[in-house]
This record gives structure tokens, sequence and C-alpha cells, in this order.
């Protein structure tokens, strides 16, 4: 009984987040197995639409991790709900301030970056504030 006050997360919670885990890591195989097809075969094919469609076939994966989140979020409480949407809230300010910075950098002859760069800055910055308040909240 002693061990079971001292579990921080219950039965459910674990089994959420292990089909969360499941699904969201299952979607980015299929983001990288069609992002390698992708590039590839897509370059090296004649300008047509199935260029295209091969070029794009990677946002099938996108599209997947976009719906493990969703998923997980519907098995969340509200509470939880609600520190999500403080982490990602402040992930976007801090991409936006990132970004907005940069552009005037862009103006002084730094390098323009591809889009890309955004969602790397908006997924480094929601992992390492998700981290940052998973630690503050287990102290």
């Amino acid at each position: 009984m002693h061990a079971q006050q001292n579990q921080k997360y219950s039965v459910m919670e674990r089994k959420a987040s292990g089909k969360y885990v499941r699904e969201l890591f299952g979607s980015i195989a299929i983001y990288i197995l069609l992002l390698m097809a992708s590039l590839k075969y897509g370059p090296s094919m004649d300008p047509s639409a199935l260029k295209t469609a091969a070029l794009a076939c990677p946002v099938i994966g996108f599209f997947l991790m976009i719906w493990a989140v969703a998923r997980q979020v519907g098995r969340m409480d509200e509470y939880q709900r609600v520190v999500m949407l403080e982490t990602v809230t402040l992930a976007a300010a801090v991409t936006v301030g990132v970004t907005f910075t940069y552009g005037f950098l862009e103006a002084a002859g730094y390098p323009r970056l591809s889009m890309f760069t955004v969602w790397g800055i908006m997924g480094a910055s929601w992992l390492v504030i998700g981290l940052f308040r998973h630690w503050r909240m287990g102290r």
C-alpha cells in the first residue's frame, strides 16, 4: 500500500501515456520513412503531379502526428489540458520572439532561413519548456 501512495500517476494516466507514445512514435516512423522515400525518389522525377505528390507525401506522417496529439489532449483531464495549453503558448511566444528577432538580422545581412526552421524552434521550445515544467512540478 505504501508503494501505491508514492505513485505519481494513476493506472489510467500511464495507459494513456503508453498509447500516446505508441501513436506519436508510430507516426514519426511513418513520417521518416515517407521523407526518406520522398528525398530519394522525388527530386529525380520529371516535373508532374506525381513528383509533387511524391515530394509532399511526408505530410501524411505529419498529419498522423497531429492526430496523435489531438487524441492525447482528448484523454487529458482539465488540469492537464491547462498545463499543455500554457506550455504550447509559451513555446509559441518563444518562437515568435526568436523568428521576429531573426527577421531583423536578415535585414542586416544574415542568411535567410527556411520555414522549416520555425517548426524546429517551436518544437525545441515546446520540449524544453515542457521538460522544465515537468521538473518544477516534480519538486
